[in-house]
């Protein structure tokens, strides 16, 4: 007898066990058959899922691999990451983490309906990345301390981080950061059978008073002080695919979900699922959590001089839009896609101000029937004057790309717009900044007397030496260079430049053809570049397809220019497109 089962598009996703009884001479016999599972199907037409695009539907489900991008606007830089959703075991880890997050919505999963609605679905997956209160898949270090789990740059990929959950009794894994949170979402997502890629913002605001503005603080010197609001340098979340039936929706469309709990004013939570388009359009009322995504990608800058701790002023700067980039992997390519415009109209244009203003009346009650030149003299009144304003135009221009161990070489142009002579003394300093926006350690200080004469441009070449910012750096690649102009000397001016330093490659080199269930191998290469040892280097490979579980080499101390050389071999499990994928790691990064 061939049996065959047709789950309707309302089925509920799941592991189902299939039964047979039968029926003879009075008495009835069970047997079990075999068991199979159920997931969302983004080929069929009538699921909510569904993804008409077939290059579509193999980025965004069938594709393994993924790529992160992080640095600054200014500077991107990408990295690798196994989503790995068809390794053996992840479907049952992926329908373990719905079953110890049923409670979240509904008191008890006694009642599994809710689980043919991928807006459930998504919320509870949501959830259970890093909010919840014991079994979250993943911790985030409190005040980046992380000495008791991993360092939250080193994985490469979702699969160890889930299996290290699944056995380790459903407890957190410590620890990860946005990009990790992101990627382990959309890997249970693909798994499930929802469509769904990560997204990265560049300058993410996170303000605690104002949803709208986020205040930055800088003393004399130009350090950035610690205030309660910050500005992320980098920011990833989920976008995931489905019908919204919540919102009348009878087509699919990316939904916004953030698995990374953000502080908002009432304590932290992620957010989503949000219709992407409702945050272009202002529309704040019709969703989960819209005025969070649309103040996190409008919200307007505020510099603030502080002096003495007791009064602070606004500086001349040139502000920047925060959520100024918006990008995503492309289909089938190895570059990054821009999709800004699916978040925010183009700024300045008449729709953009629409939604701005439609948002604002949202977010602010006490506006609600202002006119739109109420709210924007309200808005003018908060922003910064521009540089130009003062007669005097400045910036902070790259000279080199710097790699760990080379200085860093800047430019500091500026230009005297008005017809008369200009005397300022600047304040120059530079400190390490976190991904997320907390200022570190400040290693470097100086000061310039400038005199422009009338309409005179100036470079003034700027260098700031390894040996100056490598005891500071570790983990957190990313520094902060100021000028600000001392206050006594009238007006006050500011120009700042965020600069990203680059890591020292990691050189794979296949030494023989990879084929099915034959043994391969390849070489591995790292060159330490600083003029010191780098200790405790560690090398972490890891591959779907490739290997089964992450290999981790213990390489020592490297001297410097050292180069270190390891064979490694691996035997291909799996058939189809594989990347090996090395990390290295020391006492300095």
């Amino acid at each position: 007898i061939n049996i065959s089962v047709f789950p309707p598009s309302s089925a509920c996703i799941g592991r189902y066990i299939l039964n047979m009884q039968i029926t003879s001479c009075g008495h009835t016999y069970q047997r079990c058959l075999g068991d199979f599972y159920v997931l969302f199907n983004p080929w069929c037409a009538d699921d909510p899922v569904y993804m008409d695009n077939q290059a579509h539907r193999e980025e965004y489900v069938l594709n393994e691999h993924g790529i992160l991008y992080e640095g600054v606007h200014k500077h991107i830089t990408s990295r690798p990451w196994h989503f790995g959703q068809f390794e053996d075991g992840i479907l049952d880890i992926c329908l373990k983490i719905l079953d110890m997050g049923a409670s979240y919505h509904h008191g008890s999963d006694r009642d599994h309906c809710w689980r043919n609605d991928p807006v459930h679905v998504s919320m509870v997956v949501n959830h259970m990345i890093s909010s919840h209160t014991t079994n979250s898949i993943m911790k985030i270090p409190e005040n980046n301390d992380y000495l008791k789990g991993t360092k939250p740059f080193s994985w490469n990929g979702s699969v160890p981080i889930l299996q290290q959950w699944y056995n380790g009794r459903c407890r957190p894994v410590r620890y990860g950061y946005c990009g990790s949170l992101a990627s382990v979402m959309c890997t249970v997502m693909r798994c499930l059978g929802i469509p769904s890629r990560v997204v990265t913002s560049f300058c993410f605001p996170c303000s605690i008073e104002n949803p709208l503005g986020v205040n930055e603080i800088f003393d004399c010197t130009g350090r950035n002080l610690c205030g309660k609001d910050k500005i992320w340098r980098y920011h990833c979340w989920n976008e995931s695919w489905m019908a919204r039936r919540d919102l009348n929706q009878c087509c699919g469309d990316w939904q916004c979900l953030d698995p990374t709990p953000l502080e908002t004013g009432r304590g932290s939570a992620c957010s989503g699922p949000t219709w992407v388009r409702s945050i272009r359009e202002g529309e704040l009322d019709l969703d989960y959590d819209g005025h969070h995504m649309f103040s996190r990608v409008n919200s307007n800058y505020v510099g603030w001089l502080s002096q003495n701790n007791a009064k602070k002023i606004k500086f001349f700067c040139d502000t920047w839009p925060c959520g100024k980039h918006l990008i995503t992997k492309s289909v089938g390519s190895e570059k990054f896609e821009d999709i800004t415009g699916s978040y925010k109209y183009e700024l300045g244009s008449v729709k953009n101000k629409d939604a701005y203003y439609r948002a604002y009346r949202r977010i602010h009650p006490g506006y609600c029937n202002a006119s739109n030149c109420h709210i924007e003299r309200e808005l003018s009144s908060l922003k910064n004057p521009f540089l130009s304003d003062s007669g005097i135009n400045m910036r902070l221009k790259m000279a080199n790309c710097p790699m760990y161990g080379e200085d860093v070489q800047l430019h500091w142009l500026l230009e005297n717009l008005r017809n008369e002579n200009k005397t300022l003394k600047f304040n120059l300093c530079a400190q390490i900044i976190t991904y997320s926006g907390c200022p570190m350690d400040q290693f470097w200080k100086d000061s310039v007397n400038v005199t422009l004469g009338p309409r005179e441009v100036k470079k003034i070449p700027l260098c700031i030496s390894y040996s100056q910012y490598g005891p500071y750096l570790c983990d957190h690649n990313i520094m902060k260079v100021v000028a600000v102009s001392d206050p006594e000397c009238g007006e006050v001016l500011m120009v700042s430049r965020d600069i990203v330093i680059n890591r020292p490659p990691v050189i794979v080199k296949l030494l023989s053809q990879p084929r099915l269930k034959v043994p391969c191998t390849a070489e591995i290469s790292f060159c330490n570049p600083l003029q010191e040892d780098m200790k405790n280097c560690v090398m972490t490979l890891e591959g779907c397809g490739l290997f089964k579980e992450p290999m981790t080499i213990d390489l020592g101390t490297l001297a410097s220019n050292q180069q270190a050389r390891t064979i490694v071999e691996f035997t291909p499990y799996r058939l189809g497109s594989h990347r090996l994928l090395a990390n290295f790691g020391c006492h300095k990064f």
